[in-house]
């Protein structure tokens, strides 16, 4: 077993409350059906290379219906859909500066509004450790990044071909500037980064500071517990997501829960709820590269099956709302309130339906209350691990997309198309 690391001061000082709400017992997760499905991307050469990832949605200022969505496939790069999951455009990830280093693989997206009278999409290239900026207008979108837009966590070409680099993205405004929050891989560490305007309309950024989440625990027995990971790893975070209202972050920590934190990096983080593995202690195999579990201590969370992956917030009026999260491990979405303590609400799963199958081991997902062509009550996207049919040994992935009001009919929450609007 690895050693334990022993608990730092700086995490002694990270507050734990985790909810306690547990499902009724023998309930079931009530299931909706996709209404559109984008195409397969395939993992493999023939393919590009391309696995979907994160999406995330443009608001078309005066015509819903021509709203697109932007997709994240890693090294397939970059693929913009309609309403109706064709797709209307894609950026190749970027080459690999020389024969023995990293290609482009983009991680995660998201979209923010009048940065200097533009839209923009933010990307996380994780083999580059850069992150990539996009104009959008009128549905169509245009690489503006900076060709000397900076490393975002290391200093040299050998420390981004160790893998160390930008993973987990969220957009977030305020009126100090436009920011991206952004996660490193295989560490516990955040960033802020904030977006500058270049010369000749272009788009860079610099590092404001960082904040490390814990990399172990202190569990209620007294003894310290660190998730089990490969050698030298740490439980990293990827699915993020800023309350742009309150200027919140939540971001999942694969292996730990959800953190609530302010968007500025200041102040102590919040753990709202724990995955169900919490605390369980686990040996690592390097034959296998698999970790087999020991004991469960009885410690962990009661609604999220590891990993915790995309975190995206739906908007009423009055600061209400919800925080969606996917509990990867068991193919659900669990649902928050987005007010208070975060308190637990119910679970749902994307099933097979309309002739579409459905999600599994989801990674990024996005949600919006704003009526968009024929999804007039608000859309649910979700990344979709496991597209079917299946092809021979193919890896194969996808994005879906699911009416906002089934999920409300069947969760008994609430529909307001009116309460926010992401372009004020």
């Amino acid at each position: 077993m690895r050693p334990l690391p022993r608990l730092t001061l700086a995490a002694l000082m990270f507050t734990l409350a985790a909810g306690t709400a547990v499902p009724a017992s023998g309930s079931t997760v009530p299931t909706v059906h996709p209404d559109v499905e984008t195409p397969a991307l395939y993992d493999d050469e023939a393919g590009g290379n391309a696995n979907g990832d994160d999406p995330a949605i443009w608001v078309h200022p005066s015509d819903s219906g021509r709203s697109v969505v932007v997709t994240t496939a890693k090294e397939g790069g970059l693929n913009v859909y309609d309403l109706d999951g064709r797709q209307l455009q894609h950026f190749a990830a970027p080459a690999a500066p020389g024969p023995d280093d990293e290609p482009g693989r983009f991680n995660n997206v998201d979209v923010t509004y009048g940065f200097g009278g533009r839209d923009l999409a933010i990307v996380s290239d994780r083999g580059r450790d850069t992150l990539r900026i996009y104009s959008i207008s009128n549905g169509r979108l245009t690489d503006v990044t900076d060709p000397a837009a900076p490393f975002v966590f290391n200093t040299s070409q050998g420390q981004v071909n160790d893998g160390e680099t930008a993973y987990g993205l969220g957009a977030w405004k305020d009126s100090t500037g436009t920011y991206a929050l952004v996660s490193r891989r295989h560490k516990t560490s955040i960033g802020l980064v904030k977006l500058l305007a270049k010369p000749g309309g272009k788009v860079g950024y610099q590092l404001v500071r960082t904040l490390d989440l814990p990399a172990s625990f202190t569990l209620p027995n007294g003894q310290s517990w660190t998730p089990c990971l490969e050698p030298d790893e740490q439980a990293q975070v990827e699915g993020m997501v800023v309350d742009q209202n309150r200027d919140v972050l939540y971001a999942a920590q694969e292996d730990v829960g959800i953190w609530r934190m302010r968007a500025d990096l200041t102040g102590t983080p919040v753990l709202v709820d724990k995955v169900k593995e919490y605390g369980v202690p686990g040996t690592y195999d390097p034959a296998t590269e698999e970790c087999t579990p020991g004991a469960d201590p009885g410690f962990g969370g009661h609604h999220l099956t590891a990993d915790a992956e995309g975190l995206t917030i739906y908007y009423r009026e009055d600061g209400k709302g919800y925080l969606l999260a996917s509990s990867q491990g068991d193919d659900t979405f669990a649902v928050y309130r987005r007010e208070g303590a975060n308190s637990y609400l119910g679970q749902f799963r994307v099933g097979a339906g309309n002739g579409i199958d459905g999600v599994e081991v989801s990674d990024g997902s996005t949600v919006l209350n704003v009526p968009l062509g024929d999804f007039d009550e608000g859309v649910f996207i979700a990344h979709d691990g496991v597209n079917t049919p299946a092809e021979g040994d193919r890896e194969i992935t996808n994005f879906k997309f699911t009416k906002w009001d089934d999920i409300a009919d069947e969760l008994d929450l609430d529909v307001d198309t009116d309460g926010w609007d992401p372009r004020d």
